[in-house]
């Protein structure tokens, strides 16, 4: 048989290799671009040395083929919360989408901090461990690994994230608006929240006047929840107020939602508004509210009197 004389790889010192970061690592990089591209799947090019950001430098700026800067902040060393910082700090400062940042030995706590920023923002975060090798008698060989990047599960992830960020935000800013208004006074004491709805209490426990919003509709309901254990008595008090159906649709002025959900504890009876939800031109709101303010109002004007007929108020009234 053959010897086929395998080799064996060794790693070298970076020291060894590189001697000073800025000098010899940072202007390597800058002139072998390319193996850099190949580890991460990029086409990087322009890349130049010491950009300033302020009273910082950045060791190197790249654009990608197509457009877009990235920054590479390199480490031969532990990473550690001060480059960390100066990642984000470049990218502002230069509005780059895209950073590298290349150390000797990723700490645990800065690969989650990186795979949670990629999950988080709409830009991308690349985190790689630079290593150098050779094989018996070989010059040593530069040895790039990614540890962590982007990819198109968080890419999804992110996007997710934005879009839950924005309904909370859409939602807050339709309860502050919504409660300002003077024919919506009876709410005008709650807190704005990022809630599907906002309510207050009939003055019967359990039972709360509720507006609820969602992305292209709205509308106004008397939801009856009375707690743990109390489903039977949820239904029950839906029940006798179904009964006078006809009567509170006649004083609402219109036809209602009677939600029984028997496959839950809770019921309502709901007043839908079709114009529009939170998704809608914020032009649109004020208009789309008016109608969704008028509904809660005719909406307890046909209800109350069949609530308070309901004799609920010896069981701790609120």
């Amino acid at each position: 048989m053959t010897d086929i004389g395998i080799g064996k790889l060794e790693r070298v010192a970076l020291r060894e290799v590189w001697r000073h970061e800025a000098y010899d690592f940072t202007r390597w990089l800058q002139e072998n671009i390319d193996v850099l591209n190949s580890t991460l799947n990029l086409s990087l090019v322009n890349v130049e040395r010491e950009q300033a950001a302020g009273a910082f430098s950045i060791d190197l700026v790249a654009e990608v083929e197509g457009g877009g800067k990235v920054i590479i902040e390199n480490q031969l060393e532990r990473s550690n919360h001060d480059h960390l910082g100066k990642v984000l700090t470049y990218m502002v400062a230069m509005e780059a989408q895209t950073s590298v940042w290349i150390v000797s030995e990723p700490r645990p706590e800065h690969v989650s901090v990186i795979a949670w920023l990629n999950e988080s923002s709409s830009s991308d975060f690349y985190l790689v461990k630079v290593e150098a090798v050779r094989i018996g008698g070989s010059p040593p060989a530069p040895l790039l690994t990614l540890i962590v990047g982007p990819s198109a599960e968080t890419a999804a992830v992110s996007r997710s994230k934005r879009e839950y960020a924005e309904r909370h935000d859409l939602r807050r800013g339709w309860w502050t608006r919504l409660i300002a208004r003077p024919d919506a006074r009876s709410h005008s004491h709650i807190t704005p929240g990022e809630a599907l709805y906002i309510g207050v209490n009939t003055g019967w426990r359990g039972l709360s006047w509720n507006y609820v919003i969602t992305q292209h509709d709205c509308g106004a309901e008397l939801y009856i929840d009375r707690g743990k254990g109390a489903e039977e008595e949820n239904k029950a008090i839906f029940d006798r107020l179904s009964e006078k159906r006809s009567e509170i649709e006649s004083v609402f002025g219109g036809t209602l939602s009677w939600e029984r959900l028997d496959d839950r504890r809770a019921c309502r009876v709901k007043a839908r508004v079709n114009t529009g939800g939170y998704r809608a031109a914020d032009d649109q709101w004020d208009a789309i509210q008016s109608v969704q303010v008028n509904a809660m109002n005719r909406l307890r004007r046909a209800l109350e009197p069949h609530v308070k007929a309901l004799k609920l108020s010896s069981e701790a009234s609120q």
